[in-house]
């Protein structure tokens, strides 16, 4: 066989060529079948006016697909929904939510699921996307009801044009509402020395702002599924806050507040080990910028030593050396790959150059620090939206695994210290070996906890299953440290690299001085080939850490409490109970929910 051509590689790696693979989806066009043809094609008795067709499922990096088609629909109204999963429960299929399909876990289908699998795809973007503001008067600040498939970006742009706003929220803006708050997404913010929380607004995860929501549960007394109405306050309802697609929400009522404008600064002459420093010193931490600022990103590429880091503050005025921006992603070296980049990237994956990891971690930082300069981006000022969305979904499409470690204020620099002590270690012992299982950054963020007083609901409680959910007997931890990892798909060695990461973070934040719990929508539960994969991990570690504690497990909103269930039931136990007791047909499980909630 010839060797392909320098111009060959060129073009087959070129960066529209490589963003065109990476962005494609394996969904073929909606076509829709009437009654008849829809029972022939194999779906008897489906709900007639539902829009249903063929559509292949691919997750947002590509390692979890379909393996062919699936059968999926695209209701119109929540009315539609209950009629699909009431069909669904007749004919004994199982029922999987899909939104942007902007995820790394198989939460909504495993990898590999046959195209005549019973599983039937509910479409939300193409329909479930009202959007409404709702009275203040009974609500507080203000509401904004939303149906679950809206985007995060049109969430965020309606809330702009009524002059309110959310305090920190992913950077990705196709995230589909219902998506968001199942795998309770969240952004990078805490208080600045001085600042005080506005009212609607909350430090937390986005499922911390949910007034209300609407799902499809079974109902006993008429013996099929219906639509039900959850307040803030609800036993049941914060066990749907963050579900983990163990649920169908239709429609959420989300508080919010007033609008902010955010300054952005980036730097690039932080040394990480200056930035990652243990605590004790003067120098600039992290931890120190979020006193000043209170929110923060690091993004440490691998085999460099000064990462990118950004830095938000509040800022009512244009600071006179901030360039104002008027629309979000406004990193376009980031949002598109440049050619040597896409040139590196595609030897390893091409020719199996995995050894170039180092080049390529100083190709992006270069790129960055280039990037940054030439699209005069370096400090932007505006509305939050245009600096708090800043990724396309044309970015480099990576794996990633995620952890998130509550902690006090206090502890946070002491937290990043250790893990990136640990990681710079591991990566120069594997590369000492040859392998170089990263290839992608590290990138590190804070943030605040689901305080359910934030709602300003009497009797609110704590999403259940939310990372972010406070520790009933450790009322100092206010912080988490999420903890991220990102390396090429079908890296060698990355699982195993993964684990030892892992184990790490598992036993040292273990409830002393921290505690870790995994990013639902990450990567997690490593064995040395595989993720989701750890027994242990999925049946130990991770409904321990929702253990109450010692401490009073129950609580609204008056006091920040963790608004847990009964005397002596985690969060963890009594979630799995309200879930399967809402779905008793298992039709919103799948295989790895199965193994987490057995």
């Amino acid at each position: 066989m010839n060797e392909p051509s320098k111009s060959d590689a060129r073009a087959a790696w070129s960066r529209r060529g490589f963003l065109r693979t990476a962005a494609s989806l394996a969904a073929l066009p909606p076509c829709v079948l009437p009654g008849r043809a829809a029972a022939a094609a194999g779906l008897p008795e489906f709900p007639e006016g539902v829009e249903v067709y063929r559509s292949g499922y691919r997750n947002w990096d590509g390692e979890i697909t379909s393996d062919g088609p699936l059968w999926a629909c695209a209701p119109a109204d929540s009315d539609e929904v209950v009629a699909v999963v009431n069909w669904a429960r007749r004919q004994g299929w199982t029922v999987r939510a899909r939104g942007a399909s902007h995820g790394w876990s198989p939460l909504t289908v495993p990898a590999g699921t046959e195209s005549d699998a019973p599983v039937l795809l509910v479409d939300t973007a193409r329909h479930l996307t009202g959007l409404t503001l709702e009275s203040t008067e009974s609500t507080g600040p203000a509401a904004v009801r939303s149906g679950v498939g809206v985007t995060l970006e049109a969430l965020l742009a309606f809330l702009e044009s009524h002059g309110l706003g959310v305090t920190a929220a992913p950077a990705v803006g196709v995230l589909t509402v219902g998506g968001a708050l199942a795998v309770d997404a969240h952004g990078t913010a805490v208080p600045a020395r001085g600042e005080r929380r506005l009212p609607g607004h909350t430090y937390g995860s986005l499922s911390n702002l949910v007034l209300s929501l609407t799902a499809v549960v079974w109902d006993a007394d008429s013996d099929a599924y219906v639509l039900r109405t959850y307040r803030r306050d609800d036993a049941d309802g914060a066990a749907l806050l963050t579900h983990l697609g163990r649920a169908l929400v239709t429609e959420v009522v989300l508080r919010v507040g007033a609008g902010t404008n955010l300054r952005c600064v980036s730097r690039t002459d932080v040394s990480a080990a200056e930035l990652f420093a243990a605590p004790g010193g003067e120098g600039r931490t992290f931890a120190s910028f979020l006193d000043e600022s209170g929110r923060a990103e690091a993004l440490w590429f691998p085999f460099t030593e000064f990462p990118w880091l950004k830095v938000w503050s509040v800022a009512p005025r244009r600071p006179p050396a901030s360039r104002r921006v008027t629309s979000p992603y406004n990193y376009p070296f980031s949002d598109s790959l440049p050619t040597p980049v896409a040139e590196l990237v595609g030897r390893m994956v091409t020719e199996g150059a995995w050894y170039l990891a180092p080049v390529l971690g100083e190709a992006q930082f270069g790129v960055a620090v280039l990037g940054l300069a030439a699209t005069r981006t370096a400090d932007i000022w505006g509305p939050s939206k245009n600096t708090l969305l800043y990724l396309r979904p044309t970015t480099l499409r990576i794996t990633t695994n995620g952890y998130a470690v509550l902690t006090s204020r206090g502890q946070v620099q002491r937290v990043i210290a250790e893990f990136t002590a640990f990681y710079r270690e591991r990566l120069g012992a594997y590369a000492a070996r040859g392998s170089f299982p990263v290839n992608g950054m590290v990138e590190i963020r804070a943030c605040g906890l689901d305080d359910p007083a934030d709602t300003g609901v009497e009797g609110a409680r704590a999403p259940l299953l939310s990372a972010l959910r406070p520790r009933a007997d450790r009322p100092e931890w206010d912080t988490a440290v999420w903890l991220n990892v990102l390396t090429l798909p079908g890296t060698p060695d990355a699982e195993a690299f993964y684990r030892e990461l892992e184990r790490f973070t598992l036993d040292t934040y273990d409830g002393g001085h921290a505690l870790a719990r995994v990013e639902w929508s990450k990567g997690w539960g490593y064995t040395d080939a595989a993720a989701w994969s750890d027994e242990d991990v999925l049946g130990r570690a991770v409904p321990a850490s929702f253990d109450e504690g010692e401490g009073e497990g129950s609580g609204g909103g008056g006091g920040g409490g963790g608004g847990g269930g009964g005397e002596g039931q985690s969060a963890w136990d009594e979630a799995a109970a309200i879930l399967e007791r809402l779905d008793p047909h298992q039709l919103y499980a799948n295989a790895l929910l199965s193994r987490l909630f057995s």
